[in-house]
């Protein structure tokens, strides 16, 4: 699960064992960390596809060896026929089916761009191996994998397209350790391996991809596909205690992971795991998300430039001036849901990589493309049916993210790449491994695998109150409760807390990473 600062050549994690060894394969074969980022990402969409694939979309942070750090959004926009009069009758943009898939996929997109950029050697289809062989040959389902196959069975087997040929036997969910082959995304992988990734968008791939959409009823059209480019925006960033932390700019929510970080750090909090902890980020969580829910969504559309707030210490100081050190905030806010993986690398030159990518929901939209064998995204049904304001449809406008890659520059020379799934709980579960790591002194692995909270998303579901596993000290669930917190006790280790993971490369360069008990993932160097 861990391993601890090490003189390793590279090291690699994600929330899945077998994605992790083929982004380690990578590096031990002479790769970047970017090139095993990309083997990584394509090994998740085939062991990992109730949680993305190469239908969703991607953001990527890499920080070079010289120290600059660059950002990938590989964000596609919505079909320019996704336009209100398509939803003609509808309150809301439905979360699953065609109608759900409505924005383009940018993953594919993110992988070429950071290859483009990158001094790696490898070609795709050595990049592509592993996860070829594994849709070709099968794997065993995990037990996340089953049950959220048997918890979303009804939503998902009646959508048209290969969902129940694929993802069922005989009609009902897999189980776990049943063997998963995927033949048609494994003659996908290798199309995209023998004719390049830009296939996706503009070559037989596309036309192929194209034809399904239409064919299952989405808006989403082979112009929509070709006019599609990754870009590389400024990633955002802000100075706190002992480091500069940095993250990916809308339409992520990474302006609220920052904040909560550097709100939470002007309280001078000085031990972990206790009320003052807590309460503290919780709070600033709320302050965070005012801002995020209130301006973020696609920076075409936005009226505030978010790294002039980060700047502002002014206004930071007054943010953080807000929270009530005992008293909690009322906080009936409605939650934002997604389902996602995070993964990362470094590499003995230097390359760190923090990289996030998703379909949205569990199986995105439950579209799953006959001739490609690819899941579909749902993140165009977050849309609002608007005209105007805060995250309005508009044919190619970008959707707001939950997803956010997160890393972080420490005055001593250290830089960490880490993030998590989750949805809501991803700027939180960012803040807890942080703020234990570098603050507090906890050790990379333990910085995971503590107890979690969780203010807002349940699994698959909308909820406002704050949940914490039940291992926390019964006297801090109190004092929490006392402040007047709606405390929500939940198992431990729950996968609802996330599936995090880091990669920490020292001044001296050694390399140590951690994986969450959660999810089924490793860190894995050699």
């Amino acid at each position: 699960m861990s391993n601890a600062p090490r003189s390793y050549r590279g090291i690699a994690t994600s929330p899945h064992h077998l994605a992790s060894q083929a982004g380690r394969d990578v590096l031990k074969d002479g790769g970047t960390a970017v090139e095993a980022c990309v083997a990584i990402a394509a090994a998740l969409a085939v062991v990992y596809p109730h949680m993305t694939g190469i239908g969703g979309d991607g953001f990527w942070l890499i920080h070079e060896p010289d120290g600059h750090v660059h950002a990938i959004d590989a964000c596609g926009g919505a079909a320019m026929a996704a336009d209100l009069p398509l939803y003609s009758g509808m309150t809301d943009i439905p979360w699953r089916g065609p109608l759900a898939a409505n924005t383009v996929a940018g993953t594919i997109s993110g992988w070429h761009r950071a290859l483009a950029g990158d001094v790696g050697t490898f070609d795709l289809s050595r990049l592509l191996r592993d996860a070829i062989s594994l849709a070709r040959d099968g794997v065993a389902v995990t037990r996340g994998g089953a049950q959220i196959a048997s918890a979303k069975h009804a939503e998902l087997i009646g959508q048209p397209g290969s969902y129940a040929a694929t993802y069922t036997k005989g009609g009902q969910p897999l189980k776990e350790n049943d063997r998963l082959r995927q033949p048609a995304l494994a003659a996908t992988l290798a199309a995209l391996a023998e004719n390049g990734l830009q296939d996706f968008y503009s070559g037989k791939l596309a036309r192929s991809i194209a034809t399904d959409l239409a064919s299952l009823g989405s808006p989403v059209s082979a112009d929509d596909l070709a006019a599609h480019r990754a870009c590389e925006p400024l990633a955002l960033s802000v100075e706190v205690s002992g480091a500069r932390i940095y993250n990916t700019a809308p339409p992520t929510q990474g302006l609220a992971s920052l904040l909560i970080l550097a709100l939470f750090d002007r309280l001078k909090v000085t031990s972990s795991e206790g009320f003052d902890h807590l309460h503290g980020l919780v709070e600033a969580t709320k302050q965070a998300f005012l801002v995020r829910d209130a301006h973020v969504g696609d920076p075409e559309f936005m009226a505030i430039d978010p790294q002039a707030l980060l700047d502002d210490a002014a206004e930071l100081d007054a943010m953080a001036a807000r929270i009530n050190r005992t008293r909690a905030l009322e906080w009936p806010r409605p939650s934002a849901l997604g389902d996602t993986t995070w993964f990362g690398a470094a590499d003995c030159r230097g390359q760190v990589v923090s990289c996030i990518q998703s379909t949205y929901f569990e199986f995105g939209s439950g579209l799953v493309l006959p001739e490609t064998g690819i899941i579909w995204q749902n993140r165009g049904s977050s849309f609002r049916l608007a005209p105007d304001g805060w995250n309005a449809l508009k044919p190619g406008r970008k959707p707001f993210h939950t997803l956010n890659p997160a890393l972080g520059v420490f005055e001593d020379g250290r830089v960490m790449a880490y993030g998590t799934m989750g949805g809501e709980g991803q700027p939180q579960t960012q803040a807890a491994v942080f703020s234990r790591y570098a603050w507090f002194d906890a050790p990379l692995q333990e910085a995971i695998s503590r107890p979690r909270w969780l203010l807002g998303k349940t699994w698959g579901e909308t909820s406002t109150s704050l949940k914490l596993e039940d291992r926390f000290d019964p006297h801090v669930i109190a004092s929490l409760r006392a402040a007047g917190h709606d405390v929500e006790i939940l198992d431990a280790f729950t996968s609802t807390m996330g599936h995090a993971g880091a990669v920490v490369r020292h001044a001296d360069g050694l390399l140590e990473g951690a994986s969450d008990p959660r999810c089924d993932g490793a860190a894995s160097a050699w």
